[in-house]
């Protein structure tokens, strides 16, 4: 991989974790600021299944985040574009549709008939 296309997978990965933080950001802000108003029993339900499912919704997106700051760690380092598992290089199309991998095709599809035998 060139240095043109790390830095392209580094503005990517950059540009989604400051979104990221932005929505969780607001998340938070309209948490709070709701917190203090009086609600109604019916809308207080709502509200609860509308917060439970906002939190989920960030908790997967933590994930995502934790998993960002790894990929930029691995372009740091020098080892972003290559796999985990065997050292190949991950191809640029890949990396295109899932900035954030650390495994190239053929081992994360091992990876994955290998958990589906296992549950």
């Amino acid at each position: 991989m060139n240095k043109k296309q790390k830095e392209h997978f580094e503005k990517i990965l950059n540009q989604h974790l400051d979104e990221l933080l932005r929505q969780a950001n607001r998340t938070m802000a309209e948490m709070v600021s709701k917190n203090g108003q009086e609600i109604e029993y019916l809308d207080r339900a709502s509200a609860d299944a509308d917060q439970t499912f906002r939190l989920k919704i960030r908790s997967r997106e933590s994930l995502l985040i934790k998993k960002i700051r790894q990929a930029l760690e691995r372009i740091e380092n020098k080892t972003y574009g290559y796999c985990d598992t065997c050292g190949e290089s991950i191809s640029i199309k890949r990396l295109e549709a899932r900035p954030v991998t650390s495994k190239c095709i053929r081992c994360k599809e091992e990876e994955e008939r290998y958990e589906k035998r296992a549950s």
